[in-house]
């Protein structure tokens, strides 16, 4: 059975893929933009009109790239026998509730999805190995 592990956060994902006794680690790295919209410019003259900045816009293009970053990651996982999903913020809840909605095959398939801090890369894989041999043992 192939068990996977991912650590995710907004910038990047590791997957550790564990099959039989080989483990192999991908990087995947998002493409989601870091918007830190300025506020409104003033105009030249003294009571005249202000820029707005339109945050729904950053929003929703912030939207658009999480999606295809969960549906990159999705693909990339669709063969697993057992996932757990491990990361710093809401991004793991976020990509669990993805799978839930969007994948019927893959949202039975999660066995945990936790928050870890930040770790590198030795950390994650021996994470992802720790809990699969825990499941492996009950």
């Amino acid at each position: 059975m192939k068990n996977i592990g991912i650590w995710m956060d907004r910038k990047e994902a590791h997957i550790v893929i564990l099959e039989n006794d080989d483990e192999k680690m991908e990087t995947v790295v998002s493409k989601i933009e870091d918007y830190r919209p300025v506020g409104g410019s003033r105009s030249k003259t003294r009571w005249g009109p202000q820029d707005v900045v339109q945050d729904s816009k950053y929003t929703e293009r912030r939207k658009h790239q999480m999606k295809k970053y969960f549906e990159d990651l999705a693909a990339r996982i669709g063969d697993a026998g057992a996932i757990a999903i491990y990361g710093p913020a809401a991004v793991g809840q976020k990509f669990g509730e993805y799978l839930e909605k969007n994948h019927r095959l893959l949202r039975g398939r999660v066995r945990c999805i936790e928050k870890a801090d930040s770790m590198t890369e030795n950390q994650v894989r021996a994470l992802i190995r720790d809990f699969f041999t825990s499941i492996d043992r009950d």
